[in-house]
């Protein structure tokens, strides 16, 4: 039996994977669960699933949980903080970690899974983008086995020869390319994109994300930071990673090789599927997705994104040619100026605005340290604050609206 933490298990992608593992109680026992502040998913979730230990990170949360559970807990150790979440990540129970906290809150717990030696499926593509190297290092010092969970990612991960480890460059590749729907606003106008709403940018077109993840799809901030993570995690320069835009999200991602040949992984919408080929890998089992019936799908379409019209996408290029602490810099005023945007402070093509002025007004530099990183995400925030704040004095600010669930 394999032990499996699940860190994220309230998002989308813990559902998806505790949906896959309930597929395979004959392959797999849920050691953990952990999760940010959602005290009512989760107190479900322990019910439903009876995990030996579960943490919310938030500590009002972690009470609420308790309280929620009460005389009829189930027999799982409630653990509280970001150190609950270490001690998670780290459980000599678990050979499996699915890192699946958004954002930069999944940077520690990632790092102690990877210097724990676990099998370390990484959805925090936050991770990579803001302390690559870091993550690297402590996979290779631990003895870690990184796989990628994003479709994109694992797409590649699936095509490329065998036996490449994390960060080394593939024999025979030329260039990777990444694919992307476009989002909600790929064929909007300019002028229509600068009056998008909050309800708007969080209704994707063929995948089910959380509210934060969605808006970047809308920006193509997700295809950036993707760019970002593709290149630590397969040892290869920003110009050798092309993006291209695929409306029907078939194909997952390519592999173009120096002989010409071109591999793709192709396979219904859901992240079902390379979070079933992480878990089984080097095995295949079943995920529970429907399979594709190329006959019914009938056409595959790709064109180059405009970068005129989705601005993020060459803020974040620019960010990973720079390298060091610019991504870091990037990631940071990217969830800042998302959340203003989602609580009604920012518009959308704002979101770009905040982003550019502080990559270049940010402490640039290589990353020598977890506190390079963390110094450099502070300032930030800081820096993302004071502009966005600039926004709202200058009326810059859409109307809140439904922004969904």
């Amino acid at each position: 039996m394999i032990g499996v933490v699940v860190l994220g298990s309230t998002g989308s992608i813990g559902e998806s994977t505790l949906d896959v593992l309930a597929r395979h109680p004959d392959r797999f026992r849920l050691v953990g669960l952990g999760a940010h502040r959602n005290a009512g998913k989760l107190a479900e979730q322990i019910q439903r699933y009876r995990p030996d230990y579960a943490a919310l990170a938030d500590l009002g949360a972690a009470r609420e949980l308790a309280a929620r559970l009460g005389d009829t807990a189930p027999s799982a150790r409630l653990l509280s903080g970001p150190e609950g979440l270490l001690e998670l990540a780290t459980l000599p129970q678990a050979d499996c970690v699915m890192a699946a906290i958004v954002g930069a809150a999944g940077l520690p717990s990632t790092l102690a899974a990877a210097r724990a030696g676990k099998r370390l499926l990484l959805a925090n593509k936050e991770s990579l983008v803001m302390a690559g190297p870091l993550l690297l290092q402590a996979v290779h010092a631990g003895g870690a086995v990184l796989l990628p969970i994003d479709s994109e990612h694992n797409a590649i991960f699936q095509c490329l020869p065998p036996g490449t480890g994390a960060g080394e460059t593939p024999r025979g590749v030329r260039r990777l390319l990444l694919t992307c729907s476009g989002g909600p606003f790929r064929d909007w106008s300019a002028a229509e994109i600068a009056a998008a709403t909050p309800a708007a940018a969080v209704a994707h077109p063929n995948w089910v994300m959380g509210r934060k993840i969605s808006v970047d799809s809308a920006t193509l901030m997700n295809k950036g930071l993707e760019l970002i993570e593709a290149c630590f995690l397969f040892g290869l320069t920003p110009d050798r990673v092309d993006i291209v835009i695929h409306p029907q999200s078939i194909v997952h991602s390519l592999v173009e090789y120096v002989d010409g040949s071109m591999l793709a992984e192709l396979g219904s919408h859901d992240m079902r599927t390379p979070i079933a080929h992480a878990l089984a890998w080097p095995e295949r089992m079943s995920s529970g997705v429907e399979f594709l019936d190329l006959v019914k799908t009938g056409r595959l379409d790709f064109r180059a994104p405009d970068p005129a019209r989705f601005p993020c996408l060459p803020l974040a290029q620019t960010a990973a040619r720079a390298g060091g602490l610019t991504p870091v810099a990037l990631n940071a005023a990217n969830e800042t100026a998302v959340h203003a945007f989602l609580e009604g402070q920012l518009n959308f093509t704002g979101i770009a605005s905040v982003i550019d002025k502080v990559i270049t007004r940010c402490t640039a530099g290589p990353i020598g340290a977890l506190e390079d990183v963390l110094a450099a995400d502070s300032e930030a925030r800081c820096l993302a604050h004071e502009s966005i704040e600039a926004h709202m004095r200058a009326g810059t600010t859409v109307s809140l609206g439904s922004v969904g669930a």
